[in-house]
């Protein structure tokens, strides 16, 4: 796994293509083609768990079910 700089790095890159409506990020002189905002959105959404999980701040999801007999 990447160290944060690098993680955040990608995601600033990714978000400024992003708002460029432009479907190729480079990074680092790698190149990223992407097909469609979709797959980038889903890629965005990856590093931004990971910077969470690099930064100790991942979120913690709390789940709670309540269930009756419908009397």
């Amino acid at each position: 796994m990447a160290d944060l700089a690098t993680l955040i790095a990608r995601r600033d890159a990714l978000e400024g293509q992003m708002a460029a409506g432009v479907l190729t990020v480079e990074h680092d002189g790698k190149r990223v083609t992407y097909r469609n905002m979709a797959e980038m959105e889903a890629a965005l959404s990856r590093l931004n768990r990971a910077i969470a999980s690099a930064s100790g701040t991942a979120r913690v999801y709390t789940v709670r079910i309540s269930t009756t007999k419908g009397l």
